[in-house]
């Protein structure tokens, strides 16, 4: 049997050459209807000297594709000049249709990939976003992940001063105010825009001489800083970027800071604190539990040692006598290996993933489109037959998915069936980024875990619960607000942006 080091060290080798997969068994339906879905991601980076930001960006994205897979778009500072591109599709494919990859080499680059979370899948609201002057020239571009509750109102207040929208997106707000107040000079623009806005924001972005990001003031999404050297600095949601790069991690954005370079200072970059009493530690718990890479690193925490710990920690809260436990790949492994060492059932892989599958297929019934589901984890059915099962799952959003798997175990002969979730349960929709369903179509928000029991026909189930949470982060400086439905702010409108 192997040691479950082995496992770990197996499982975290393969996602630095292959897309990390959140949940393989969900369908792609069901990766927008029973999962909470990722914001978006966002790199830039920034250098006193020529760099091939082709190549850079382009590894800095794929680290980040979890994040999006919707569209992914660049923009590149080269010789005072902004060259922006983007399209519909993963970065790689995307980064194909780029004919001539010399036109993106410069000394600053910004990227995106896009998962919908404020306005329609059309190409104008893919990132990055830019302002152009009077000649046709873009003077100022941004990447944004995150949502803003009073974007609406905002929107209006612009729209009354005769500033025209393009997209549909509550990322242009942030744009059109930057270019607004840009006569209060760079920095003075962004702490305008900051001043106004609300809600979540992680945005990196450029002029035609400068390079800029900031975080909102409640750090719910996150931003981490790296270098390459002392005049080559990286901005990225997640470690695992500026790893991609060769970039070392630095630190973490603080909420409320912007950082900058100045033309008069080539090479030096500059932090600034837009109001230091309003800055509060509270990033989003989820992305511990689901959101990034598991060999990500952020605010000091890393990922897979977080995930692990759940895993024993859902044992010490809920023990139970079993003979195997299994992960659903990708996201539940970690705390699969954590419920193993804690308890000492055998950790095994028995969910087998086919790594070749795209998303290709189109067929017309739902029978057929579940069969996918089994081209994409099949289970070996010979190490679950007659077996105890504890089957670790991220999350039970729906239910609909977790209730198939229950569905497929069952028919592989499995004897018992013991759910664990290593997040509490989802009792509210989020409003800070975050793409989950309503509060109505949330089952744990509609039926106890009894009820829930019943409904997926397992023998047990049990939800991480939030204080063990709070526990294995190591504070309560977090948003918990799909947990509690205590958000850091107001959630705002409950109405589309733009109708």
């Amino acid at each position: 049997m192997k040691s479950l080091d082995i496992h770990k060290s197996e499982y975290l080798k393969q996602f630095e050459t292959q897309t990390y997969g959140r949940n393989l068994f969900r369908t792609q339906e069901e990766e927008r209807l029973d999962a909470p879905n990722e914001e978006c991601g966002i790199f830039g980076m920034y250098s006193d000297n020529d760099l091939d930001t082709f190549s850079l960006s382009q590894f800095g994205l794929f680290a980040l594709q979890h994040r999006g897979q919707e569209a992914c778009g660049i923009s590149v500072l080269k010789d005072g000049k902004i060259t922006n591109m983007k399209d519909e599709g993963l970065v790689l494919d995307v980064y194909k249709e780029i004919q001539e990859p010399e036109t993106f080499m410069g000394n600053s680059a910004i990227g995106h990939t896009r998962y919908t979370t404020a306005g329609d899948k059309k190409k104008y609201n893919f990132q990055p976003f830019f302002a152009k002057n009077e000649y046709d020239q873009i003077i100022l571009s941004i990447a944004h992940n995150g949502n803003l509750t009073n974007a609406k109102e905002l929107k209006n207040e612009l729209e009354a001063e005769g500033v025209v929208f393009r997209a549909t997106s509550d990322s242009e707000v942030i744009l059109r105010l930057i270019q607004k107040n840009l006569d209060l000079g760079l920095r003075g623009a962004i702490k305008a825009t900051m001043e106004k806005i609300e809600g979540a924001y992680s945005v990196v972005g450029m002029t035609r001489n400068k390079f800029f990001a900031f975080r909102d003031f409640n750090g719910i999404r996150p931003l981490v800083l790296g270098a390459v050297d002392e005049k080559t600095y990286v901005v990225a949601s997640e470690s695992v970027a500026l790893d991609a790069v060769g970039a070392q991690y630095v630190r973490d954005i603080l909420p409320g800071e912007i950082i900058y370079t100045n033309e008069n200072e080539p090479g030096k970059l500059n932090s600034y604190m837009v109001n230091e009493e309003r800055g509060k530690q509270r990033i989003c718990s989820f992305e511990y539990i689901y959101f990034a890479r598991p060999d990500s690193t952020l605010e000091n925490i890393n990922v897979y040692e977080i995930r692990e710990k759940s895993g024993e920690k859902i044992w010490e809260q809920a023990p139970v006598e079993a003979d195997i436990v299994i992960g659903v790949p990708d996201s539940g492994v970690p705390a699969a290996i954590g419920f193993s060492k804690a308890s000492g059932i055998p950790f095994r892989p028995v969910l087998i993933k086919n790594r070749y599958i795209g998303r290709s297929f189109i067929v017309p019934t739902q029978e057929m489109r579940e069969r996918i589901v089994n081209l994409k984890l099949n289970p070996i059915i010979s190490e679950i037959k007659d077996k105890r099962v504890v089957i670790i799952d991220d999350s039970i959003v729906r239910g609909t998915t977790s209730k198939r798997l229950v569905k497929i175990l069952k028919e592989a002969g499995v004897k018992e069936i013991h759910f664990r979730s290593v997040s509490p349960p989802i009792i509210a929709p989020c409003y800070l980024g975050i793409d989950t369903p309503s509060k109505d179509d949330l089952i744990s928000a509609n039926m106890t875990t009894e009820q829930l029991r019943d409904y997926l026909g397992v023998d047990s189930l049990e939800f991480l619960s939030t204080d063990n949470l709070k526990e294995i982060l190591g504070s309560s400086n977090h948003c918990f607000g799909c947990f509690t439905e205590e958000y850091p702010v107001a959630k705002g409108e409950e109405i589309e942006l733009f109708n």
